[in-house]
């Protein structure tokens, strides 16, 4: 009555009926267990499970301070601890990058491989006999670079940078701009590397200290400073710094960015001592580049004829014979009241000028024409402190100067004239006050600022016709 095929369904439903769940197992559950509680694992899996743990804690930490936070996000993040793991890592994090980025940068021996290059390869034009390059050119100097110099140098001929440079009617650009760009690529990049170094707390800004041992790390590499005395080297590289801060440190907080550091005019100025001068320079020469070796001895000399009583830092008095007393009482004054801190006792009296505040001061003087030495230089002439300059400002500062203007034995002047002058330049946007955008936008910014500071300035003014004669003179007489 029953068939074998009913049988055999039968036997094979019964048989899947008692193959119960891998769960309910008794030796899945005990294994489950026993691995569970970390008792048949080895000391790495014993390792990653308590990373986990750790990992899940710190994160479910976080979760519960970001929900009672609310939807403020974060701003601040407080620095690793000295010595501790964090701060271990993070070093040895940066050192590794640092040093991968070095690694893939052009020395001496593959530019002067890649100069070789370009002019075996390039074409000469007939009209300028400039080398020259097209973008067929340019690929096979990539090719040919490549395998010489390897592939660290293929970046650098990407059709973009192709692209940067000037073309002439048939689509070539000349090969010296091109490895100009290369090199200061190159030297740009190590002397960010070279910062970040220093850069001891990672944050992308350096220290006083630290800009100066970056400083004193190129002297040696300097061709200008080889005569550099070595007592000499601790107050350059002081000097030297300064500018730096000066113009990338406008809040005067303690610390310039590596990037406005790497973009200023300070760092192109400094690698020019890189050049050997083959001419003779004169010492006015050498003076204009404050990083040069006169222009910092010229500065040591200038602070310590003025330190009459040797205490190491300038009283209003000693100042005044800056530029033979040239400038006026009441913006050394000023000067003192917006760049000078207050002595330890806090008396008006103890308040003196050190060295770093000299530094500045002549900063602010020598340029005078920059947004930095202007917005200097308007804290001192804006005598009330409300941001901007009234007539009655322009007259109290020019005073001084016409007062030392007659004793000088010149003409009489009116001063309401030269404040019409002034507010001519000027320009305003207000005709009732001068603010510090109307003088770095009349571009004559300095031009004022002189007029108002020093009478020697202002007789530059007022003679500058004669002064732009004299200079005009000597080509003339070379002609003939």
């Amino acid at each position: 009555m029953y068939s074998g095929s009913s049988d055999g369904e039968s036997h094979d439903t019964s048989t899947q009926r008692k193959i119960p769940p891998a769960s309910s197992m008794l030796w899945v559950r005990n294994l489950r267990r026993y691995i569970g509680s970390g008792a048949g694992l080895g000391s790495e899996a014993l390792m990653e499970l308590e990373t986990k743990r750790i990992l899940l804690e710190i994160f479910k930490e976080k979760q519960q301070k970001s929900q009672e936070a609310g939807t403020i996000p974060s701003f601040y993040k407080k620095k690793p601890e000295n010595g501790s793991i964090s701060q271990r890592v993070q070093r040895l994090a940066k050192y590794r990058f640092l040093k991968k980025q070095s690694d893939l940068l052009l020395n001496a021996d593959d530019l002067a491989a890649m100069w070789v290059c370009l002019r075996e390869n390039c074409v000469i034009d007939d009209a300028t006999g400039a080398e020259k390059m097209n973008y067929e050119d340019f690929c096979h100097i990539s090719s040919v670079c490549t395998e010489q110099i390897g592939p660290k140098c293929r970046r650098f001929f990407s059709p973009s940078n192709f692209m940067k440079f000037e073309k002439d009617e048939a689509g070539r650009i000349a090969i010296l701009p091109f490895y100009l760009y290369v090199m200061r690529t190159v030297s740009l990049t190590q002397a960010r590397i070279d910062m970040s170094e220093l850069d001891e707390d990672s944050d992308g800004f350096l220290q006083s200290d630290e800009m100066e041992s970056y400083i004193g790390g190129l002297i040696p590499n300097l061709a200008q400073l080889r005569d550099m005395p070595p007592a000499f080297n601790q107050m350059y590289t002081r000097i030297a710094a300064q500018k730096f801060f000066f113009f990338c440190d406008p809040h005067r907080r303690g610390r310039a960015c590596i990037k406005k550091i790497l973009l200023s005019n300070c760092l192109q100025e400094l690698m020019e001592l890189h050049q050997e001068s083959e001419e003779e320079v004169t010492d006015t020469e050498q003076a204009e580049n404050w990083f040069s070796l006169t222009s910092a001895q010229r500065i040591c000399d200038m602070f310590l004829a003025l330190d009459k009583d040797m205490s190491g830092s300038l009283s209003k008095q000693e100042l005044k014979e800056y530029a033979d007393g040239t400038l006026t009482e009441i913006f050394i004054e000023r000067v003192f009241d917006e760049h000078v801190r207050r002595g330890k006792s806090g008396a008006g009296n103890s308040r003196e000028m050190d060295f770093d505040s000299f530094l500045d001061f002549v900063l602010a003087l020598e340029n005078k024409d920059t947004p930095e030495g202007l917005t200097y230089l308007f804290r001192c002439l804006d005598l009330q402190g409300r941001g901007f300059l009234t007539t009655a400002d322009i007259h109290s500062l020019f005073r001084d100067v016409h007062q030392k203007w007659i004793e000088g034995g010149n003409y009489e002047l009116c001063i309401e004239d030269v404040r019409d002058e002034i507010w001519d330049m000027v320009k305003p946007s207000d005709p009732l006050k001068i603010t510090l955008g109307d003088l770095l936008g009349c571009k004559q910014g300095g031009t004022v600022a002189s007029m108002l500071i020093d009478v020697r300035g202002f007789w530059a003014h007022d003679n500058r016709e004669n002064l732009l004669q004299e200079e005009e003179e000597p080509p003339e007489e070379e002609s003939q």
